[in-house]
């Protein structure tokens, strides 16, 4: 009896996915014809998508989807898809995640109710197609720009972006949150949260703890994994895993696929039937073993207490909407995950051909892929970093790097491809890196582990507990500390210096300039018995002629090595003049020292009775104490700068002078400037720097009003930038 209600319902899933559509699929309505009919631009070059968007210009919100045919919804992709392009070519952007989720981003609208069943998508940097159905295709000019779209998910942008996000491996737990809070009020509509994970980010061990928590908690979520083989950026550098995506899962999901063809909606209504309750299961274990055809007998994701379906085609609407249709019509609470594969960079051969399937662009030629930036005239900060590196690993075969899925980002390519098996790049798994490290600098290895600072903040605990508590030498590189430009407040390093100056036992340096770059990369080389951090920015250095002029370097080239500085001590690299009424103190941490002495200049050009004397702290931790003593006791006025948020180097500062007295006879006048106490938008880094107060023009006006001296801010004149990928 029950067997035969089973076969009932399996038959109704078999035919519900082609009835559900009804009528609205049948054929193209008459109005739409012209854009069913439209053919699809050949690969170039010259590549170039429709001449028209008809589907796309009827599309407001996601229930403009909701009477197309499948036919349409194909067309609508093919459309939505080169709209993304166009988009990005224009402003920049993470253009290859977004034109590989395209049919997937149609087909959840298509099925699921958005914004009531909310969709999450991991990371979020996959979204503009998303944000162009969801209302938002007239402001993409915008994107990534002062005033405009954010790049990332954003809930105060949307009512469809149900989670923010930036960073990787949150959209489970956000997604079982959201569940289990719909269940706790109480509410009687059934509902269905999404997360959209890619293999990258599942690589991150939140993903697991979200896992274990949904079986166990029994809330009715759908996963959807998109595998795209794009596990690092880029995937393929040289390491001591070799060239394939970082990690055993990968491998395994890519044994799934090639054990297993991609499942169409007839094996899906099959398999589904053990979404039914328990005595129907039962009576079809068999059917059901039989139509999954598992080699294993089971999979990780099932072990964990999820229905795993797949793998499927994330391009192949045909199968993925009512894949999707009948999992969200399925009965119980049971959590699913849907496996599907995908292609980065999809349908735009550019992107399809790049190792990092143009995971980040600038702006860029549509018809030829061709990337619009001019070349740099100086070495960016990042390759600086990793040349450096290069050269202290030839010399000692005890020098590794670790990067955290970002090998690209952070130099650690360049480094893999002169050594690969002294590069180790863990995926996602930030926290695994810090403890990796420490375990190597146990067994006498120096490791770099180069992780962007915005992404050591989720390693803050093994940075206490397993590295600074036992005083092992693990040199941290801290790439885009301060601000990133384009990619906004997720992706700022804004935090480091606070968070990393109050452990005890660490050492933290922040060089000015790209020299002092190399030296320090030297000097924490050195230090064996406790562990550095040593931060920069994102961008390029600054040049021969610029140091040469701001900072009398005197050099002709680069010098060839760095070398050891002096731990905890900084320098004067401007006195102030004589004979002057009036003497004011900068003291910089980090590269906001050209703009510090650029704002002396400016105050002694135009002020004939002060003397500015510019000082390169180089350390926060040791704080050189000395040349603090002689900066309060020889001036009127000490300002401290930095790139970080309030708590960082100025406060330490600040409690140097307040119990060594030097503020109790009220002679000095001392002031701190740091980013300000709120979370920066996307903008150009000029931009940023303006509305932070870090400019030459802030600086030289925080000192003339702390002197008595009348302001004038003027205006800034911001130099056209390139869009920053962070």
């Amino acid at each position: 009896y029950h067997s035969s209600i089973s076969m009932s319902l399996l038959l109704g899933l078999y035919s519900a996915p082609s009835l559900g559509l009804g009528g609205a699929r049948t054929a193209c309505a008459t109005s739409r014809a012209h854009a069913c009919m439209q053919q699809q631009q050949q690969p170039g070059p010259p590549y170039a998508g429709p001449r028209s968007t008809p589907l796309l210009d009827t599309v407001s919100t996601p229930n403009d989807l909701k009477g197309f045919s499948l036919a349409e919804l194909k067309q609508l992709s093919h459309e939505l898809r080169w709209e993304t392009i166009n988009a990005v070519s224009k402003t920049g952007g993470h253009l290859g995640s977004s034109l590989g989720v395209v049919e997937l981003t149609v087909a959840l609208h298509y099925v699921f109710n958005t914004p009531a069943d909310p969709v999450i998508w991991d990371v979020s940097h996959q979204v503009y197609p998303h944000k162009i159905l969801t209302g938002r295709r007239e402001r993409m000019p915008t994107l990534r720009q002062a005033g405009g779209l954010s790049g990332f998910a954003k809930r105060s942008e949307s009512e469809y972006d149900a989670f923010g996000a930036g960073h990787s491996t949150t959209s489970i737990s956000a997604a079982l949150g959201m569940a289990v809070a719909h269940e706790l009020r109480g509410l009687d509509q059934e509902r269905t949260s999404v997360a959209v994970i890619g293999d990258g980010a599942i690589t991150g061990g939140m993903a697991y703890e979200a896992m274990n928590n949904a079986a166990y908690l029994n809330s009715r979520i759908v996963v959807i994994y998109n595998d795209n083989g794009q596990v690092s950026l880029p995937t393929g550098t040289p390491s001591a895993g070799g060239t394939v995506p970082a990690g055993s899962l990968s491998a395994y999901t890519s044994r799934l696929i090639a054990s297993k063809p991609f499942q169409d909606f007839r094996d899906i209504a099959k398999s589904i039937n053990r979404l039914f309750p328990s005595e129907i299961q039962q009576a079809n274990a068999k059917i059901d073993e039989y139509a999954r055809g598992m080699v294993s007998g089971g999979t990780l994701f099932e072990e964990l207490g999820f229905y795993y379906i797949g793998p499927v085609d994330g391009h192949d609407l045909d199968n993925l909407v009512p894949i999707l249709e009948n999992i969200r019509d399925r009965g119980g609470k049971q959590p699913v995950l849907l496996h599907i594969k995908t292609d980065k960079g999809k349908g735009y051969p550019p992107a399809e051909a790049a190792s990092d399937k143009y995971h980040g662009v600038p702006k860029f030629e549509v018809a030829t892929g061709k990337k619009l930036t001019a070349p740099a005239k100086t070495p960016s900060y990042t390759s600086v970093f990793a040349d450096s590196l290069i050269d202290l690993a030839a010399a000692d075969r005890s020098v590794v790097a670790i990067t955290a899925a970002m090998p690209g980002g952070t130099g650690v390519d360049k480094f893999g491809k002169r050594f690969p098996k002294r590069t180790f790049d863990v995926g996602i798994a930030e926290q695994h890196a810090v403890t990796f490290a420490a375990g190597l600098a146990v067994e006498g290895i120096k490791p770099f582990c180069a992780i962007y600072s915005t992404f050591l903040q989720r390693a803050y605990d093994q940075l206490i507990h397993d590295v600074a508590i036992q005083k092992l030498p693990v040199r941290f590189i801290l790439d885009r500390a301060g601000l990133v430009g384009n990619d906004g407040p997720t992706h700022h390093g804004s935090f480091d210096l606070a968070y990393i100056g109050c452990i005890p036992g660490i050492a933290l340096c922040a060089p000015s300039d790209e020299v002092e770059l190399r030296n320090m990369m030297r000097t924490i080389y050195e230090v064996d018995d406790k562990p550095t951090a040593l931060r920069y920015p994102r961008g390029s250095a600054l040049g021969l002629d610029v140091l040469n002029d701001l900072f009398e370097y005197g050099l002709d080239e680069y010098p060839a090595r760095g070398k050891a500085l002096p731990l905890g001590k900084g320098r004067v690299v401007r006195g102030a003049r004589e004979d002057v009424s009036s003497r004011v103190a900068i003291l910089s941490l980090g590269t906001r020292l050209a703009e510090s002495v650029l704002a002396a200049r400016a105050i002694e050009g135009a002020h004939a009775d002060v003397g500015v004397t510019v000082a390169d702290a180089r350390w926060m931790k040791p704080l050189d104490t000395a040349l603090v003593a002689r900066l309060a006791e020889e001036h009127d006025v000490l300002i401290t700068v930095e790139e970080g948020s309030i708590g960082g180097f100025g406060d330490h500062v600040l409690h140097y002078l307040s119990l060594g007295g030097f503020l109790d006879e009220g002679t000095l006048k001392a002031r701190p400037m740091v980013l300000p106490d709120k979370y920066i938008e996307a903008g150009s880094m000029g931009e940023q720097y303006e509305e932070a107060g870090l400019s030459q023009r802030f600086i030289e006006a925080t000192a003339l009003r702390l002197l008595g001296k009348p302001v004038s801010m003027g205006s800034s004149s911001l130099a056209d930038e390139e869009p920053t990928i962070a």
